[in-house]
């Protein structure tokens, strides 16, 4: 929205069921610019707001409001190569749009909201027309600081910060840190940004300055622009992205190690699993480790269930098993890319609950996931350590003075002290 001089226009934000009352903008003198709701000025027409319902689409809600099913149909036709009609959804928001001057005539415009940031404009007017739009975003800049006492995901979600903060961590640390072997009071502290469209917090975020302490070592991300590409580094220079991830998938526990001999749950006996074991709930993704060839992608019966195998060079190959289904198109011979999705958590084969058995060979032995070295990607150019010297500087301080987590009364250690929630310009960007 779009306001001018000392005139705010607030309009509803809408959450509820079924629709909201309708709200008349009345004109004023004291506007001086145009007030407009998805581009479109709001002066000339009253506003209804409402919510999809279940088995609702297009032609139902603009039928409950007086348009005919021939309009409905052109309309259908104009949206095509813009937005596919049927993709309307329940819980999706919509606008009506209804002219003052004849308030018994039906809506003037109908507007979808695919996303908090994305819609489409149905134009019901003349030769009727469909484009699409974007609600303009801000990013704020925030802080966290905190302590893991189970897991960082609830660390962060205990903290009111939105858990999936934790995911970019992981992805960002993913070389550096195993996100499975946290300990109690390993602590992380996060300069972000985080998205927000009409005042709502959307889960997209650019981490500005990370730093985790875990096992008595500190790791640092720090974000800088070498060759027209973002990367994060160590205070050192060095690239926090390696040949491999730590694990093929994101949280979640280690039920299973790497041993010569182990019980079998469901074999009754001992048996060497040369693999680590990820519990995880079905349908959780799986990630290729790293770049690298797919060799088989099959259904080992008595065994590993659905699987897949990749060649990532002349010494590493890692297999997934127990895996539900197949990424969507993936076959044997395709090359895929470090972080793409493979498979999903399942259960198949020999099991007994889902989960995902992982396993690396070096030159065709089995040897420890948990343990296998990862070459860090190229450093910090000569000509660029000087400038990267500073900003790292500057954000490590940063850092260090930004507040502790607190222990109030009867809240667990899992607490997390948002040090920001409040919007900070700290100008490093």
């Amino acid at each position: 929205m779009v306001a001018a001089g000392a005139l705010l226009l607030f309009l509803p934000t809408y959450r509820g069921g079924g629709e909201l009352d309708e709200v008349t903008v009345t004109d004023s003198a004291d506007v001086q610019e145009m007030v407009c709701e998805y581009g479109i000025p709001v002066d000339r027409y009253n506003l209804k707001y409402g919510i999809v319902q279940p088995r609702q689409s297009l032609g139902s809600i603009l039928g409950g409001h007086g348009v005919d099913t021939r309009t409905v149909h052109r309309l259908g036709e104009k949206a095509r190569g813009v937005f596919d009609v049927r993709r309307i959804r329940s819980g999706q928001a919509y606008a009506l749009f209804f002219s003052k001057r004849d308030s018994l005539a039906p809506p003037r415009f109908f507007v979808y909201e695919e996303d908090p940031k994305s819609y489409v404009v149905f134009d019901l007017r003349g030769d009727l027309a469909v484009s699409r739009g974007q609600n303009p975003a801000e990013w704020r800049t925030q802080t966290v600081v905190g302590q893991v006492e189970s897991s960082l995901w609830v660390a962060m979600q205990r903290s009111g910060t939105s858990p999936l903060l934790a995911v970019t961590l992981s992805h960002i640390f993913g070389w550096t840190i195993d996100f499975f072997g946290l300990q109690k009071e390993d602590e992380f502290r996060v300069i972000y940004e985080q998205e927000y469209v009409r005042g709502q917090a959307l889960d997209n975020f650019h981490v500005l300055a990370a730093s985790f302490r875990a096992s008595d070592s500190t790791y640092y991300a720090i974000p800088f622009v070498q060759d027209d590409e973002e990367l994060y580094y160590n205070e050192r220079g060095n690239s926090l992205e390696g040949a491999f991830l730590k694990a093929p998938l994101d949280f979640y526990r280690i039920s299973s190690r790497f041993t010569n001999s182990r019980y079998h749950p469901v074999l009754k006996r001992y048996r060497a699993h040369h693999g680590v074991d990820y519990a995880a709930p079905a349908g959780t993704p799986v990630y290729a480790i790293g770049s690298g060839k797919v060799i088989a992608r099959a259904y080992q019966a008595g065994g590993g269930g659905n699987y897949v195998k990749i060649r990532h060079n002349s010494t590493y190959t890692t297999t997934y098993m127990h895996l539900s289904r197949f990424a969507k198109g993936l076959k044997v011979g395709d090359m895929v890319q470090q972080k793409q999705i493979i498979g999903y958590v399942g259960s198949t084969g020999l099991s007994t609950g889902p989960h995902l058995d992982f396993r690396v060979y070096e030159n065709g032995r089995p040897i420890n996931p948990l343990t296998i070295k990862s070459q860090p990607k190229k450093p910090i150019a000569p000509a660029h350590r000087a400038a990267f010297g500073q900003l790292c500087d500057s954000l490590v301080k940063r850092l260090a003075t930004l507040a502790p987590p607190s222990e109030p009364a009867g809240i667990d250690k899992d607490t997390v002290s948002a040090a920001g929630g409040q919007k900070q310009d700290i100008g490093i960007r």
